[in-house]
């Protein structure tokens, strides 16, 4: 067999550099293909060396002759080794799906492979003593990591949550110290969250390792709010616990998965202590929320002759004169306190409401809408209108009631007990006859509420607003 032109460690060389050379044409996006390239390449040069009685874990005083080229052969021999290491472990290392983690172990296994063929390059290859340059390099460690203290805390407290998994890129999670928002990046150093009012907060990770939070996103991003209210005892506790329940259930912000609670927290002769408790599907729809739910709340006692008390604060002369007198909405107040009947005057309002007639409705029954003459104002209670199964609204103390589109396939069901005011139908349809302004204002309310971007939120389900939230966080995140 003809000897080949070239020497072995020329093959060696030749066969390193093509392998190089190989790999970066291969591109990021065909990470098995570098694979096998590295894996046959250094198949290729370990045989050659093998062959010719070369160990390349073993120092070898240099020639005069071949030192360049035993010097490149096994540097080359060992970048390729190192190559193929790393190849194997970002492809294969995965730790049950969770990407984050799995990265943040390839990138130890990385550093530390890099770090081991660089030592042993110096001590196979350059016959550096290995022992005595570690023990510089410690004190060197040393006065290095004394100088980045606050770095390398920061670097390993993000190594701690990030393994422990306390929340996650899309999580939202409320800080101790009141900060909150939802993690859209997490670095070595630091967390990046996106706040409800449109910034972005960076945290260090060591100041995250150490202070409390809460992972909203977990078990699911329904969340409490409380609400205090303070009524005086004009009636049983029973019967101003059960009223506020039923306000509460006629929010269209508040998750209805989650049935509303009403704890009362004190009792005196001045006042009833009671917290109000609900949910929202999204933290960042608590304002709107808790301002509906107050709205509702203060409407329903109003109607039903429970007056607001006085704060603790609040120095008063006690008598049972100042205790107001129980005395639910007239069908009359009802209207004026109505948005929708602005356009009419007191006279007409009053002409609407003089023969009117308070009903009674059980729970889940349906209200006689179609058809109806006249028009409906609920005085308590809680009911909702749907759309073939599909929840529209829900309406409570002071909603009008009334079937003005003929074709309107709507339904209105109530929800509590409820009692209603059954306006007389000759005034009602004078009124809406003489006064457009009127009667466009009540479809008007009607068709907003019916709008599928204002309908709430089934149970489980995020509200519209939210899935805005979400699809421009991920539209974020992509980019």
């Amino acid at each position: 067999m003809p000897e080949l032109p070239i020497s072995p460690l020329m093959q060696i060389v030749l066969l390193g550099v093509a392998g190089i050379v190989i790999w970066h044409l291969q591109g990021r996006n065909r990470p098995n293909a570098r694979l096998i390239t590295q894996i046959a390449f250094f198949a290729a040069m370990t045989a050659i060396l093998i062959a010719q009685g070369i160990a390349p874990t073993r120092y070898e005083p240099l020639s005069n002759g071949n030192g360049t080229l035993l010097v490149a052969a096994k540097l080359l021999w060992w970048v390729h080794l190192a190559w193929a290491t790393i190849g194997f472990v970002r492809i294969y290392v995965v730790l049950d799906g969770r990407p984050r983690e799995a990265r943040l172990l390839q990138d130890l296994i990385v550093a530390t492979i890099y770090l081991g063929v660089t030592l042993s390059a110096l001590a196979y290859v350059f016959g550096i003593a290995i022992g005595t340059l570690v023990a510089t390099s410690g004190i060197i460690a040393i006065i290095v990591g004394l100088a980045l203290q606050s770095t390398l805390n920061d670097v390993f407290s993000g190594l701690a949550l990030t393994l422990g998994r306390p929340y996650g890129i899309g999580d939202w999670i409320l800080l101790a110290d009141g900060t909150e928002g939802r993690v859209v990046e997490n670095t070595w150093r630091s967390t990046h969250l996106l706040t409800a009012t449109n910034n972005i907060v960076v945290l260090p990770n060591s100041f995250l390792a150490k202070i409390g939070l809460t992972n909203v996103s977990r078990p699911d991003e329904a969340h409490q709010v409380a609400l205090q209210l303070r009524v005086t005892p004009t009636h049983s506790p029973q019967v101003v616990l059960e009223t506020i329940r039923q306000a509460m259930l006629a929010s269209n912000h508040s998750h209805h998965g989650h049935a509303p609670l009403v704890s009362l927290k004190g009792l005196d002769a001045l006042a009833m202590d009671i917290d109000l408790l609900f949910y929202v599907s999204h933290p960042a729809e608590r304002i709107g929320a808790r301002n509906e739910v107050a709205d509702l709340v203060y409407r329903q006692c109003r109607a039903s002759g429970i007056a607001l008390a006085p704060p603790k604060s609040a120095t008063i002369l006690w008598s049972e004169a100042a205790i107001p007198a129980a005395k639910p909405q007239s069908a009359q107040e009802l209207l004026r306190s109505n948005p929708a009947a602005d356009c009419l005057s007191d006279d007409q309002i009053t002409a609407m409401a003089q023969d009117a007639r308070l009903r009674h409705f059980p729970r889940d029954e349906l209200l006689p809408t179609g058809g109806v003459p006249g028009l409906m104002i609920i005085r308590s209670g809680a009911a909702v209108r749907s759309l073939a199964e599909t929840e529209i609204r829900r309406l409570s103390a002071g909603d009008i009631i009334g079937e003005l589109a003929a074709d309107d396939p709507s339904t209105v069901r109530a929800l509590t007990a409820l009692e209603v005011y059954e306006l007389d139908h000759h005034a009602c349809q004078a009124m809406l006859r003489d006064h457009p302004a009127f009667r466009t204002e009540i479809l008007d309310r009607q068709r907003s509420a019916a709008n599928p971007a204002n309908v709430a939120s089934a149970p489980g389900q995020a509200s519209a607003n939210t899935g805005i939230f979400r699809r421009t966080l991920h539209d974020m995140l992509r980019r």
